[in-house]
């Protein structure tokens, strides 16, 4: 497997993670009786927190590996 394909299915795994992290945290907000507004703003930053833990994760690893 090449370089390329192992960082577009890496790449790939993690936003799918975060996709469904940030489902899983507007549902509960919306059981919890937050508005649609409200929910969706929960799941958008959710989303974004997966996603820039992911970065400073690999960002991490690349120096420790190096």
């Amino acid at each position: 497997m090449s370089g390329l394909a192992v960082f577009v299915l890496a790449t790939v795994m993690v936003v799918v993670l975060a996709l469904l992290v940030a489902a899983t945290a507007g549902k509960l907000a919306r059981l919890d009786g937050a508005t649609y507004p409200a929910a969706l703003t929960r799941a958008a930053t959710t989303f974004a927190a997966v996603l820039t833990l992911a970065a400073v994760l690999t960002g991490v690893l690349v120096q420790l590996l190096s």
